[in-house]
């Protein structure tokens, strides 16, 4: 039997190797199944041969990171940051956020994916909360959708203000509170969670949280109005709910105007925009910005989310 000698807590322990649980590491560095079993069962027959049967973690890691270069070696690079990420102390709070059609959810879903991170939300879940909590009368403004807030704003703003915008950011400061909530929960807990949406909004969550190291934020755009409004339509017909396409073509200017807002409060705040053409390139810059993020944080022991 192979063991492979770990360190948790100062302490040091053995388990079994197991082709199984490595080959599942290794998948994370966007590895095929069968080609990550593969090297693991190659990892397994090189100790074997060489009559090894105690390795340490260190070790072990070295070994992979080698059979991923000669694969490829941004699955090296893939697999380090993964393991930097999951390896610390910290639970890991990722905010992403940005207008309808610009893939938020999707983004969300393979960072969580790719991470390991089996708690995400998004804000329109919050609001709904909040809206049982907080009646139409008593908080007219998020029983609305965020590109027509305004027409529930009670006292019209000065002519001189956006009536689009006013609407939105009087939802957002809203909607924040409930935000907040999740992620003083989930610091408390010590679970990393993806919150991700519209109410995602730079500037408009509390410094004490952002200025956290394990609390990283992102926004994601669309320069292309042609794209964006081709995704909005592969949204509301490919399965993403029953959206109704029409209401947001409709509203495609306020959508649009809100998203300039995205772009200007994230330059202000000093957070990441991301224009996410490339599905692939974008998933690529968070991970790597997380990574670089958490490289400098303690490993002590394994996220237990």
């Amino acid at each position: 039997m192979i063991l492979v000698r770990r360190c948790a807590e100062g302490k040091d322990y053995t388990e079994p190797f197991s082709k199984g649980i490595l080959s599942r590491s290794i998948i994370r560095a966007e590895l095929e199944p069968s080609k990550a079993y593969e090297l693991a069962n190659k990892i397994e027959s090189d100790l074997v041969e060489k009559g090894i049967s105690l390795i340490s973690t260190e070790d072990l890691v070295k070994r992979i990171v080698e059979l991923l270069e000669e694969e490829n070696p941004l699955l090296a690079e893939n697999y380090l940051n993964w393991r930097k990420i999951r390896k610390t102390d910290e639970p890991l709070i990722i905010l992403i956020g940005g207008v309808s059609g610009v893939g938020t959810s999707s983004i969300s879903y393979e960072i969580s994916r790719k991470l390991g991170i089996k708690s995400m939300i998004n804000t329109d879940m919050i609001r709904e909360v909040m809206r049982k909590i907080l009646s139409k009368e008593l908080s007219p403004v998020i029983h609305e959708s965020s590109f027509v807030a305004h027409k529930a704003l009670r006292v019209n703003p000065p002519p001189e203000f956006d009536y689009v915008l006013a609407g939105f950011k009087d939802q957002i400061s809203t909607v924040s509170v409930g935000v907040e909530a999740v992620m003083e929960r989930a610091l408390t807990e010590g679970i990393s969670i993806i919150i991700e949406g519209v109410h995602i909004v730079p500037g408009f969550i509390r410094k004490d949280l952002m200025e956290k190291d394990n609390v990283l934020m992102f926004t994601l755009s669309l320069d292309d109005e042609e794209i964006h409004r081709n995704r909005l339509y592969s949204r509301c017909i490919d399965g993403w709910g029953h959206r109704p396409l029409q209401k947001y073509l409709d509203n495609f200017d306020s959508i649009r105007k809100i998203q300039k807002y995205f772009i200007d409060q994230s330059a202000m705040e000093g957070i990441p925009n991301i224009n996410n053409v490339d599905r692939v390139a974008t998933i690529d810059f968070i991970i790597n910005s997380i990574a670089e993020s958490y490289g400098g944080l303690n490993n002590v022991r394994k996220d237990k989310s």
